[in-house]
């Protein structure tokens, strides 16, 4: 259990700090749906299984709200994407555990550590209908020597720094876009944005949680795979 547990935890988390976008219609608090997919090497075929096809992020303000399920246990991560600091609740009620995660900058930093820099963001005037949105072709390149492609519309509007730092030189809000976290390369499409009420959200350790680091987390064994 706690194999797969560690593996859908670091697959929700890269997700989470993946999932940012940017843009006229202003939108402060909603649910963003994405289609998520992913280029898998060899070695990250294993945790396929464990990867989400679609995602849901909650935002309310400069907060976001992440809920996935990974076979028992229920992860819930809540972002800052202005100062980067967040949040991860592990509830695995049969076997009656509660842990908490608390990160900031610097787990922030280590974990976008050896992740591709973007770079060299450029608006082609190519533009295409994606879903409902009116969107534009950007072109862009990593420090790695890779290119790649983005779609951004400017018909929807989110919080300022809701990109985040790796495209706040596109001008609108992202609508098909690569990025990694960890290695994991994954493919983001938007799907949709629903304007409703869904905070509001904090940082705070809720009550009955035990406090634990991400590598104490990692370090749990048994309970089989």
């Amino acid at each position: 259990m706690f194999k797969s547990l560690k593996t859908g935890v670091l697959a929700a988390i890269l997700i989470s700090t993946a999932i940012v976008a940017h843009a006229q219609k202003k939108i402060t608090e909603g649910t963003l749906t994405y289609k998520t997919e992913y280029a898998l090497t060899p070695e990250q075929e294993p945790m396929a299984a464990s990867l989400p096809t679609e995602t849901k992020v909650k935002f309310s303000g400069n907060l976001t709200k992440m809920v996935i399920e990974q076979g028992p246990a229920t992860i819930t991560i809540f972002s800052d994407f202005v100062t980067n600091n967040g949040l991860v609740l592990i509830d695995v009620p049969v076997a009656q555990m509660q842990f908490a995660v608390k990160q900031g900058k610097a787990e922030y930093e280590k974990a976008r550590a050896t992740s591709p820099k973007f770079s060299d963001f450029k608006a082609t005037g190519e533009k295409q209908m994606i879903g409902t949105y009116n969107t534009e072709k950007y072109t862009y390149k990593d420090d790695k020597g890779a290119t790649y492609e983005l779609w951004a519309t400017n018909d929807i509007e989110l919080p300022a720094g809701f990109s985040g730092e790796d495209f706040k030189d596109v001008k609108g809000s992202l609508v098909k876009y690569t990025v990694f976290q960890n290695g994991l390369k994954t493919i983001l499409t938007l799907k949709g944005v629903t304007e409703e009420k869904t905070g509001p959200f904090n940082l705070d350790v809720p009550k009955g949680y035990e406090i634990k680091t991400m590598e104490e987390i990692m370090a749990m064994q048994g309970g089989g795979e």
